[in-house]
């Protein structure tokens, strides 16, 4: 396994694998819009494009993307720690190579104390790696800084959050924070509309207590709930006072079955 440098493991499968290929999706899926905020926190979907790239394109037409980012993933596969920060120097794309913002890293691994430099998480992952083709396009000089996150605890998510916004805080210039995460998971569309919307509810508050237990009092399968918190509790702490829903929709828009599901939303958290 290269440390420096990370390959794409969904590019072909979640995404296109060719450049022009890639750059004409996201020219297609991108609506942008007259009036955005400035990235500050949001929730973004990560499944193929063909499904939930129509509300990832709408709510990055909706955010304005300062030059470094944040982007906190769920950890699919289990591998590494629990906080999980990118060990590499850069992040290969269809579109290019992705520097990755190490200082950041370093201050992360310094302050949290769980939070750890783990190439393991990130080898198969790819909730983090379909945000990239989206922020690359509305930002070509873009750095990030990917972390990837097991099941935390709610004080645990609410520390590393408030972590995360002291560092933000301190860099020299303005960092947004994408928190990746899907909704309901394989339930018939009423039934992943009235759960999801439960969440969605939840997440607009800006209240990260309330949506993490509101997930799980009711057995909500939304896979980002831990890197949605902690976004959540950082976004509090850099000043957010409002919210909003950008778009939603099902896997069943595409697939036209209806019986099992899967929900997608783009949140957006801003001063």
């Amino acid at each position: 396994m290269e440390i420096d440098l990370r390959a794409p493991v969904v590019a072909g499968t979640f995404y296109p694998r060719g450049e022009a290929a890639l750059e004409e999706d996201l020219r297609r899926l991108i609506d942008l819009q007259p009036v955005r905020h400035q990235l500050l926190a949001c929730i973004a979907p990560h499944a193929g494009y063909i499904y939930s790239g129509g509300v990832a394109g709408k709510l990055y037409g909706h955010l304005d993307v300062p030059r470094t980012v944040v982007i906190l993933g769920p950890n699919h596969t289990g591998a590494g720690a629990a906080v999980a920060v990118a060990p590499h120097e850069r992040w290969r794309t269809p579109l290019g190579d992705l520097p990755i913002a190490t200082g950041l890293g370093h201050r992360l691994v310094d302050q949290a104390p769980l939070a750890t430099f783990d190439p393991n998480a990130h080898f198969r992952e790819h909730s983090l790696e379909v945000q990239l083709p989206f922020l690359a396009a509305r930002r070509p000089d873009l750095e990030l800084l990917p972390v990837c996150l097991n099941h935390l605890r709610l004080d645990d998510c609410l520390d590393l959050g408030r972590i995360l916004a002291r560092i933000v805080i301190d860099f020299a210039e303005p960092v947004g924070i994408v928190a990746s995460s899907d909704m309901s998971h394989y339930l018939p569309e009423e039934e992943a509309n009235r759960l999801d919307h439960m969440a969605i509810d939840a997440a607009l508050t800006l209240d990260p207590a309330r949506l993490y237990e509101t997930i799980h009092r009711h057995g909500i399968t939304m896979c980002g709930v831990i890197p949605a918190t902690v976004a959540l509790a950082a976004a509090n702490e850099l000043g957010a006072g409002g919210a909003h829903l950008v778009a939603y929709t099902t896997s069943g828009e595409v697939s036209g079955d209806h019986s099992a599901v899967v929900g997608y939303a783009g949140m957006c958290f801003h001063r």
